[in-house]
């Protein structure tokens, strides 16, 4: 509601925007927005209306005044601290550019050596990840 306080947005904005706001620590599913937008609708804090054949999602007057009721949530939502190295908020950034990295790779894999290969190495870091947590339990 946030977001959509700053403007109406379609599903798949709000799915940008929060993977954006949050640097990357949250990238919430289609499966999980929808029904969320259709729960909020249903409360009637939002509308859905069709705009150039894509279903934007706007507040209402009580989605407004939900949000304006809870100014400490709406501003602190998507703050992030600074990570020391090694956290968990630089893991999931590497982690979400190694997705990114792989399904360019997926998408254009050239040659069959080329997609046995990646699979290769994300299969070895994988591996490396489980090991470095039983050596950590050590």
């Amino acid at each position: 509601m946030v977001l959509l306080a700053e403007q109406p947005r379609h599903g798949y904005d709000l799915i940008r925007a929060i993977e954006e706001r949050s640097n990357g620590a949250w990238t919430p599913s289609p499966g999980s927005i929808y029904p969320m937008l259709q729960a909020l609708e249903d409360e009637g804090l939002i509308a859905i209306d069709s705009v150039d054949g894509r279903k934007n999602a706007s507040l209402t007057d009580d989605g407004l005044a939900w949000v304006a009721e809870h100014p400490d949530e709406a501003a602190t939502l998507f703050d992030t601290e600074e990570s020391p190295e090694g956290s968990s908020g630089q893991i999931r950034a590497e982690t979400m550019a190694l997705r990114d990295a792989a399904m360019h790779v997926a998408r254009h894999p050239g040659s069959d050596a080329t997609g046995a290969r990646a699979v290769e190495i994300l299969a070895g870091a994988r591996k490396a990840m489980y090991r470095l947590l039983a050596e950590d339990d050590a």
